[in-house]
């Protein structure tokens, strides 16, 4: 290498990014993070919903400064039909107490707030650069060519936090071109509420409360579909994720979707009245556990969306990339005092990553993708039994109990008892 002007360069100011250039610089390492965006968070989009315990790990009071919208309190699931909505979940006050589980938040605000907190432990950030390609010399990653005049950089590591289409990945061939079965459309709105109407609406006791709903079922149609509300402090975040490969198929544009999803006869009352503020729309990595590239080579490593780091099952995505990239951070302080950057050295990243609930999560849940593309009665007959047979149960319109139970029984021999056996034993299998 004919020079090095940094010790670390990441590429990406998204979670994984910052909180790799907040451990290295806290450590006194030379960092620089390379972000295409006009300011961190320009271009990164989430659900909207944080889970603490990854950052507090990292900054343990960002509690205090960050900019948080509300802590969750409430999270529901529903089984969305045409004219129905059968609801599960947890409301507890044990997640009313603090520390707090998890938060409603705007990544624009938040990735701003964060990168702040790594400018001040020595990181530097610069945006609205590209990077178009890795640096290699005698096989090993050196560096990076950006977009910029004279803007080749040299470091001892390159990491790239850069998301799902990650160029660096690519070209170093960590890992082949995404699938459309492998990533989801996600789109959202952001309905502005007043305070107490959001509070009215969800039941919640003040403006620091919040509230979750997710949702899928026959409503979408057997698309590999997940819908979402969320409350912030004076708007609700409304959206959903269709993998890409069913809004093919189904010939559906996913803007339509959202708005049949808001005029649900269910839905549409939680969101009248409100102003639509923003709109955003972002790819999701959905390939699960199968979908992970090689996360080392010589001189790199790869963290967050870029190495598909996403656990849909439970809407987590933020706090694995910060886990992820605090790991890639610890592994280049290990090798920094080894003076040795190569693959062998830095292969420690991926064991501290098989040993982490990132990759234990997501390894647990590893064949629920393909199971949900084989098996869509898991998203439309299942779910709509179950809504017909609560509501008849609900109904009181003169039919015996037990007459109900006998249709309920017979629905169910339609369904084949045999197969919806095999269905559901295959589904606690596959995630055991």
């Amino acid at each position: 290498m004919k020079k090095k002007d940094f010790d670390v360069i990441i590429v990406g100011a998204g979670p994984a990014g910052l909180a790799a250039a907040y451990k290295l610089s806290t450590a006194g390492i030379k960092v620089i993070v390379i972000e295409r965006g006009a300011f961190p968070g320009a271009k990164n989009v989430m659900g909207g919903i944080f889970y603490r315990k990854a950052m507090e790990d990292l900054i343990p009071d960002f509690e205090k400064t960050a900019p948080l919208e509300r802590h969750i309190i409430e999270q529901k699931v529903w089984l969305l039909s045409e004219d129905s909505a059968l609801s599960g979940g947890l409301r507890s006050e044990k997640f009313n107490k603090e520390p707090y589980n998890c938060y409603s938040v705007f990544r624009a605000k938040f990735d701003k707030w964060f990168a702040e907190r790594a400018k001040e432990a020595g990181a530097l950030i610069i945006t609205e650069t590209v990077v178009k390609e890795p640096i290699i010399e005698n096989g090993k990653v050196v560096g990076v060519k950006t977009d910029r005049p004279d803007g080749d950089l040299y470091a001892d590591v390159v990491i790239a936090a850069d998301g799902i289409n990650s160029l660096l990945t690519k070209a170093l061939g960590l890992r082949e071109s995404i699938t459309p079965d492998k990533v989801a459309l996600t789109v959202k709105e952001i309905i502005g509420l007043p305070e107490k109407v959001i509070n009215d609406r969800f039941c919640l006791n003040n403006n620091s409360e919040g509230a979750t709903i997710e949702i899928t079922g026959p409503f979408f149609e057997g698309m590999v579909t997940m819908g979402f509300i969320y409350t912030n402090e004076s708007s609700i975040s409304i959206g959903l994720g269709t993998i890409v490969e069913d809004l093919v198929k189904h010939k559906v544009n996913i803007n339509d979707l959202l708005e049949k999803l808001k005029n649900h006869p269910i839905v549409k009352p939680l969101i009248a009245g409100g102003e639509i503020k923003e709109y955003m729309a972002h790819m999701i990595p959905e390939g699960g556990y199968f979908a992970i590239p090689k996360l080392y080579t010589d001189g790199f490593m790869v963290c967050g969306d870029a190495a598909m780091l996403v656990n849909a099952v439970h809407r987590e995505g933020s706090n694995l990339a910060i886990e992820s990239g605090k790991l890639a951070a610890e592994t280049y302080l290990k090798a920094k005092e080894a003076g040795d950057f190569s693959a062998k050295t830095l292969s420690v990243y991926q064991k501290k990553m098989k040993n982490s609930f990132v990759l234990k999560d997501l390894k647990m849940y590893r064949h629920l993708p393909k199971m949900m593309e084989e098996k869509r009665q898991l998203l439309t007959k299942y779910p709509q039994f179950a809504i017909d047979a609560v509501y008849d149960m609900y109904n009181i319109d003169g039919v015996p109990k037990v007459d109900k139970i006998k249709a309920i029984k017979k629905s169910i021999g339609k369904l084949g008892y045999i197969r919806m056996a095999k269905d559901m034993f295959d589904l606690w299998r596959k995630v055991r």
